[in-house]
């Protein structure tokens, strides 16, 4: 019984600090990025200047690719936690 309760408790933690990272990238990309727009602006990539980028292109991307590495990272902490489904 305890080793349940140990297992859960360890899956909860890991689970919660996933859900922390993953929150702390998508408030830069959706956030702090923007912020410093006009600076970015500066530079250009791909001919564009690279605020507008980030904002219409770039952050999208990010997100895109963070749904999928979080389910990955997420279904491997369920495997080893011994709560995955089939």
């Amino acid at each position: 019984m305890s080793t349940d309760v140990d297992q859960r408790a360890l899956h909860w933690e890991r689970t919660k600090r996933l859900m922390f990272v993953h929150i702390g990238i998508w408030f830069v990309f959706s956030f702090v990025v923007h912020w410093f727009a006009p600076q970015l602006n500066g530079m250009s990539f791909m001919h564009f200047p690279l605020g507008y980028y980030m904002a219409a292109q770039g952050a999208l991307v990010v997100f895109v690719i963070q749904l999928f590495v979080f389910v990955r990272q997420q279904d491997a902490i369920d495997h080893e936690c011994g709560v995955a489904e089939d």
